[in-house]
């Protein structure tokens, strides 16, 4: 019997994001720096809608949209060219959509955000969840009230965690964990929230709590324990010219979610989330830099180096017959309002 539910459920604030890259340097006060790179799209929690619907995943978004050009713009990206169901979307009357300058440089960024707390929360939004098959969540100090509904559902959540800019790391966050199936934060929050010294020793603390438990550490890869299946990974990341890491986070836990949908070997699900984030880093930031099936395919059909070719062998047995259309990265700048910004949602494969 096929399954009809939303392969993965979300919801958070989305933004309209401009990205400038290329900086020779940082800006001084005063300053004014010309740059060689830029490009715009909707970000945030669209980081990790459009990342899913890029693999081909039924991807349900709860979210809110201003009534301005940039809301508009976002919507039309997510549910024309993307594909992403937004049933559980609103439009908010006079709210200006949450605009973010991310400013690129090396391999971090500065971010300059303009925006209004949204009307409609996130337990609004989602009332009673549907069901579906996971959830990718950002646990935040104040549990929301719709996890555990959507836990009580048979709802799989894979969660991570941002920045806490208390620096208290309150390890009662942690305590949302029980809802949880997998949980994959960075290296710095793995280690602040369990109070311990490195990535290794955060993930033994971690996988106490939760079945599955990822730690992401950037240029060094990820390690990763399954208690469901006693398996236990360790990868590295791939060598790649950084452009922007913005949403490369979510490109790796949607590209997670993906792999072990598929019910992969552990160490495939990990390396097949590191390849997806490092191939995000080479385009321009937010959710359009996700590569989706046809990004890793053309990775995989021009690899040349013997020992990668061993390592990521499996993809030749992943990889779908018919990896989409060309994903379409972050424009410089939007087109004209009402102009189409891509093939409608029904022309493509899914």
């Amino acid at each position: 019997m096929d399954d009809d539910r939303p392969d993965v459920l979300l919801t958070g604030l989305l933004f309209y994001d401009l990205v400038l890259t290329g900086l020779g340097k940082p800006p001084a006060p005063g300053e004014e720096i010309w740059t060689t790179g830029m490009g715009c799209g909707p970000g945030g929690i669209a980081n990790l809608a459009v990342a899913a619907a890029r693999f081909g995943l039924r991807t349900s978004l709860a979210t809110v949209f201003g009534d301005d050009f940039y809301g508009e713009y976002c919507r039309d990206v997510l549910c024309d060219q993307e594909g992403v169901d937004l049933s559980l979307s609103r439009t908010a009357d006079d709210w200006p959509n949450p605009v973010t300058v991310s400013v690129a440089h090396g391999h971090d960024r500065a971010l300059l955000t303009h925006g209004q707390e949204p009307p409609y929360s996130q337990d609004v939004l989602m009332g009673d969840p549907p069901e579906a098959r996971t959830a990718l969540v950002h646990l935040e100090a104040e549990p929301r009230e719709w996890l555990a509904k959507a836990a009580a559902n048979g709802t799989q959540i894979y969660a991570d965690v941002g920045w806490d800019p208390t620096q208290e790391w309150s390890t009662a966050l942690l305590e949302q964990l029980a809802l949880c199936h997998a949980f994959l934060p960075n290296e710095t929050e793995a280690m602040a929230y369990t109070r311990t010294d490195s990535a290794v020793a955060a993930l033994g603390t971690l996988c106490e709590l939760v079945p599955v438990a990822v730690v992401t550490r950037g240029g060094d890869g990820a390690v990763a324990v399954d208690q469901t299946t006693g398996e236990y990974a360790e990868v590295p990341a791939l060598d790649v010219e950084v452009l922007d890491a913005t949403g490369a986070g979510d490109v790796f836990g949607a590209a997670f979610v993906t792999a072990s949908l598929g019910r992969w070997p552990l160490a495939e699900r990990l390396r097949f989330a590191v390849l997806a984030a490092g191939l995000s880093v080479r385009h321009h930031g937010g959710a359009l830099a996700a590569p989706g099936w046809y990004g890793v395919d053309r990775w995989w059909r021009s690899l040349t180096d013997p020992e990668l070719k061993r390592a990521y062998g499996f993809l030749a047995d992943r990889l779908p017959a018919n990896p989409g259309p060309p994903v379409r990265y972050a424009p410089v700048t939007p087109p004209a309002p009402h102009t189409s910004v891509g093939p409608r949602a029904s022309e493509r494969r899914h």
